[in-house]
């Protein structure tokens, strides 16, 4: 009980921080936007720490082995839908990426997303990339999309996982595989079904050309997975460096992937009558609908995403959130650990700087979801677009701070991850 309530107090110790972000600290931290953008941000891990305990239960209790990575819908919306798709997908990745992880004694792992999930799970950035782009644009439900951003990139600048619990992932095939998979099972994760054509003729009764439009359009779909796919790393990344350039090639693969699909995409629901087009609609709204009822309504969460809030300032609050960065990023402890000169340690508030912009560039609330595939489908590549812009910017501004570092200084920053998760 008392760690919970710890837990609960630390959750809103940040939010209230972050809602309160003075101008001196946005002017130094680059964090344009106000402080709605950190709020967002700091409000998402609050209303993930509800649902990580029933992801806990799940992963405790030993109801979803990594091996079901391969054939288990992570959404459970056809199979079983009266489960909470955001619980079983937190099980299933939490099992994995904590599988290797200090050797799976941690109940949790710093790096997760607010509802419980990994977005790293061993050496592999989005598990579930082509289940999500489905979810987003056929149901319109972009929930887990848009909890990809800052926290991704933190924590391939900082990786969780040592060089050793990385090579696990990439073990072969044996006893030990029951518990850390593979790394190319996590890829095949994203294909948990495809596009579900099955459901949406039943729905719209298609004529014979409208169902060979649609057939093509599934075949489009497992070629945007295959595409996804090819993405998945071949070896566990050694640095930093390696890390966000899987992250870039993740990316450009889903970014890829959208754009075979949008042809047609168009085709099909062009030959829809305004009829058809409606009941194809009624899936996604049914979805929506159903995803509502299953969260936790939280009021704080809705004014911290609301444009018009004006939050007051308080002096205390402001020296907690500035205490809060720099524990995040402890550039002095790196500085002198390192030993890094004047330039170096420049280099590395440009770093520190460029990776915290994205907290207000990625934010997490939702927005109004578009009304036809088509403008879903638009609005899923312009966010995997600036989320790509914003790898490219970390990893350029990581390319010089590492530019003039010694071998041995390189070194030690790769191991400054794994102790501070430890």
């Amino acid at each position: 009980m008392s760690r919970r309530m710890g837990l609960a107090l630390t959750g809103a110790t940040i939010l209230i921080a972050a809602v309160l972000l003075p101008a001196k600290a946005e002017a130094q931290f680059g964090l344009r936007g106000g402080p709605l953008g950190v709020a967002r941000f700091a409000v998402g891990h609050m209303i993930g720490m509800s649902r990580l305990r029933h992801s806990r239960m799940a992963v405790r209790g030993s109801r979803y082995r990594s091996a079901a990575l391969r054939s288990q819908d992570p959404r459970g919306a056809e199979r079983a839908p009266l489960s909470n798709p955001y619980v079983v997908r937190a099980a299933l990745t939490a099992q994995a990426a904590l599988a290797g992880w200090h050797g799976g004694r941690r109940p949790q792992g710093w790096w997760r997303h607010p509802d419980g999930s990994y977005g790293w799970v061993g050496p592999v950035f989005w598990p579930f990339a082509h289940d999500d782009l489905t979810s987003a644009v056929v149901f319109g439900d972009s929930t887990s999309l848009s909890l990809y951003g800052y926290g991704d990139i933190y924590a391939a600048i900082f990786a969780p996982y040592a060089a050793t619990e990385l090579a696990a992932y990439a073990a072969p095939p044996g006893r030990r595989a029951r518990r850390i998979p593979a790394s190319e099972t996590l890829c095949d994760a994203s294909d948990t079904g495809g596009l579900p054509v099955e459901r949406i003729a039943s729905a719209i009764q298609p004529n014979e050309l409208q169902r060979t439009a649609l057939d093509e359009l599934a075949s489009a779909w497992n070629a945007a997975r295959d595409t996804i796919r090819a993405a998945c790393p071949a070896r566990a990344p050694a640095t930093a460096a390696d890390r966000l350039g899987l992250m870039r090639e993740r990316l450009e693969a889903m970014i890829k992937a959208t754009d075979a699909v949008a042809p047609p995409l168009a085709k099909f629901t062009g030959l829809l009558d305004d009829n058809q087009k409606t009941k194809f609609e009624a899936l996604s709204n049914e979805r929506r609908a159903a995803l509502a009822s299953m969260q936790r309504k939280d009021a704080k969460a809705s004014s911290a995403c609301d444009p018009h809030s004006d939050p007051r300032f308080d002096e205390k609050l402001q020296r907690q959130y500035e205490q809060l960065v720099q524990q995040q990023w402890p550039a002095n402890d790196i500085a002198a650990t390192l030993r890094l000169d004047d330039t170096a340690r420049a280099r590395f508030e440009v770093l520190q700087d460029t990776a915290l912009r994205t907290m207000q560039t990625l934010s997490a609330c939702p927005s109004q979801t578009p009304e036809t595939p088509q403008a879903r489908l638009a609005a899923v590549k312009a966010r995997l677009q600036t989320m790509l812009q914003a790898v490219n910017g970390v990893a350029d501004a990581f390319d010089d701070f590492e530019a003039d570092l010694s071998d041995e200084q390189k070194a030690g920053f790769e191991a400054i991850g794994p102790k501070r998760g430890a």
